[in-house]
């Protein structure tokens, strides 16, 4: 395979920390983005040739700029861009905060989008690369509790998919990933943020935040299997735009797709009337 060079947030843990060793180990170079080096160093221990090891905040926006240069200039190019670094606020609507959910926001949207306009001159100049975003399958369904995440996931999957058809003409192919339950220390207690729980909705919402507070390390996914999947796509001739990793994302996506389209086969009538009678649907570019 084309030895290829990644950035991934996000990586002394979790899905960053499997992509890296996988991408490690197929002979890639890797600039690992972490808030704390000390958590990666190993990686650059044991592999001192291709990987490096960078500060980097993901909802720093002033800092993504310096870290493709940094990438630039000790590997000379960059294909691979993971936006991975992310986390969750379980809590009902009324619940979570303005500042919990601009947080959020600044992580999953904001932050990557910052990079990806930083890394996108250097691909387009090569006339290739791939973006790979970490969603959840919570960014393509939701369910009580996660309003918080899902939004910011869902924010981050409408703004992929409109980049993904504006960088096609130029090479660059971008793939949203969408796991479900893996065991990534996503729901460790230092990891997951739970708002504190209000008279209103404390029973409605107690069997999630148990399910999310008790399942860390029981997950069914794996996390360098995982990895493996994505390594091997980026390396590949076609990626898919979303990839639902995991069986119960499959089910749960494939859910959410049936139920939405016999929600809108139900009202289209309804919904067609709202048009001036008489007048064609107007031609769109898209």
């Amino acid at each position: 395979m084309t030895t290829q060079t990644w950035i991934i947030t996000g990586a002394s843990r979790g899905f960053g920390r499997a992509l890296a060793e996988s991408a490690l180990a197929a002979g890639d170079h890797v600039v690992a983005a972490v808030r704390r080096p000390e958590g990666a160093a190993d990686l650059e221990a044991g592999h001192p040739d291709t990987c490096l090891i960078a500060k980097f905040d993901a909802r720093d926006i002033t800092a993504a700029a310096d870290l493709v240069r940094d990438t630039l200039e000790r590997f000379g190019q960059l294909d691979v861009l993971v936006n991975n670094a992310g986390r969750a606020v379980v809590g009902a609507v009324e619940e979570v905060g303005d500042a919990q959910l601009r947080a959020l926001m600044d992580l999953h949207l904001f932050g990557p989008a910052a990079l990806v306009r930083a890394a996108l001159p250097a691909m387009r100049e090569r006339g290739t690369g791939t973006i790979v975003q970490m969603s959840s399958q919570g960014g393509r369904t939701s369910f009580p509790g996660v309003s918080a995440y899902s939004a910011s996931k869902f924010a981050l999957e409408g703004w992929s998919e409109a980049l993904a058809a504006e960088v096609a003409p130029f090479g660059i192919r971008v793939m949203l990933v969408e796991p479900s339950r893996f065991r990534t220390g996503f729901n460790r207690g230092d990891v997951i943020e739970f708002a504190e729980p209000s008279a209103a909705y404390r029973d409605v919402l107690a069997d999630v935040r148990a399910d999310m507070a008790g399942t860390d390390g029981r997950q069914e996914g794996d996390p360098a299997r995982a990895a493996e999947i994505i390594v091997s796509l980026a390396h590949g001739e076609k990626v898919p735009l979303r990839l639902p990793l995991g069986r119960e994302a499959v089910e749960r996506i494939s859910r959410a797709y049936r139920r939405g389209l016999e929600e809108v086969e139900q009202w289209a009538e309804t919904a067609r009337s709202a048009d001036f009678a008489g007048v064609p649907a107007s031609v769109r570019p898209i």
